[in-house]
């Protein structure tokens, strides 16, 4: 009787284990990836499609984004799945807002060199025709946000594993068990010589008792998207206003933020309460993907708010003018978050297995890697 075997066995098929499946695939190895749902549903395909680098903690995390980066073009480049090398802009309207960014950009060498720097009010208007020009008083470009499609790239990305790598994918497969080398699945038992389980929002179905002891919560959010945009109109650079400057790692420390936190707080207090920042982000077909809002804790109501998605709709209205800001699609989506400052938790429960988890936000923009780093050289 043949036993099925397999160099790595990757559980689950987000971003964060098709990622670990690509880095040990390139390395030569025989790779099966198990995933419980017949398709990719959860926030790998919830999301802005944003590789957001400049948002990144400052040092080794900002350049594993940059790596990731790298990773998602090389794919792009194979497959021919859209990723548009738009770059960002964070608008200022407020002289709190400027001093943030001067303060990050002059404090930043590693982002500097990668052409982060001051712009103008008039030039950031000339890049971004949907950015209001009322109060504007400068911007930060960065040249290094990557803009692809979550809903086109996952399903991408899983083909390209196969066809490129031949990677096995089982869908609609539970993991019910490891014991290496004994992985139990829903569609029998394999032999593997590791496991890298990466079940995502799932944190009760393997090791549980490392999720309770981890300090993982469940982040929710809220997000909308609208139609196409009249005349197939590009975004141009990803945009955001002076809340993200309160919600990304990258500017934390820096002594500007305190007073922008402060005026915020009196100013915007729901946004605050609900954690809720702006960016905007495009589709390939055109769309434009608006969002978003932050909740943590183990378990939410499932229920929209319609309060926030008028909040945030607000709020985009204060640093851009779209051409049709009509709203066709909402949802809520949930990742896993460590709420201490960790960007991630990677821990090894037994011998030959390793729970990678707890990306937040931003598995898009580091799961690549983060894969590399795990999987080794």
């Amino acid at each position: 009787m043949s036993v099925n075997q397999a160099d790595t066995v990757v559980v689950g098929a987000g971003i964060v284990g098709l990622a670990h499946a690509l880095a040990a695939a390139r390395r030569g190895e025989r790779v099966v990836v198990f995933e419980r749902d017949d398709f990719a549903v959860g926030a790998s395909i919830r999301n802005f499609g944003m590789i957001w680098a400049v948002g990144q903690e400052r040092g080794a995390i900002y350049e594993r984004a940059l790596r990731s980066r790298e990773i998602w073009l090389e794919v792009a480049a194979k497959t021919g799945l859209w990723a548009e090398q738009s770059g960002s802009l964070h608008l200022a309207h407020h002289p709190d807002e400027v001093a943030v960014l001067e303060e990050f950009v002059d404090s930043t060498p590693a982002a500097r060199d990668r052409g982060v720097a001051m712009v103008t009010a008039r030039e950031a208007l000339e890049s971004s025709r949907v950015t209001r020009p009322e109060g504007l008083l400068g911007a930060m470009w960065s040249p290094t946000e990557l803009n692809v499609d979550p809903r086109r790239a996952i399903p991408a990305l899983a083909e390209h594993l196969v066809s490129e790598y031949g990677v096995e994918l089982r869908f609609g497969t539970t993991v019910r068990a490891v014991d290496l080398p004994t992985v139990s699945t829903t569609a029998g038992e394999w032999r593997a010589g590791r496991v890298f389980v990466c079940s995502g929002n799932d944190f009760a179905t393997l090791y549980p008792d490392v999720y309770a002891d981890s300090g993982l919560v469940r982040c929710k959010l809220q997000m909308m998207r609208t139609g196409v945009q009249p005349g197939g109109r590009a975004l141009g650079p990803m945009l955001c206003g002076g809340l993200t400057l309160l919600h990304y790692a990258a500017f934390h420390g820096l002594a500007a933020r305190e007073p922008l936190a402060a005026r915020m707080a009196e100013e915007l207090p729901f946004h605050r309460e609900h954690g809720i920042h702006v960016l905007l982000s495009q589709t390939a077909d055109g769309r434009l993907t608006i969002g978003d809002s932050h909740a943590y804790g183990m378990t939410h109501d499932p229920f929209e708010d319609e309060g926030i998605n008028e909040a945030v709709l607000e709020y985009l209205g204060t640093f851009a003018d779209l051409p049709d800001a009509r709203v066709t699609e909402r949802w809520t989506g949930y990742y896993p978050s460590l709420r201490d400052g960790r960007t991630e938790l990677v821990v090894s429960p037994d011998p030959g297995v390793t729970v990678v988890n707890g990306v937040g936000g931003a598995g898009m923009t580091l799961a690549f890697g983060l894969a590399e780093e795990n999987i080794g050289g």
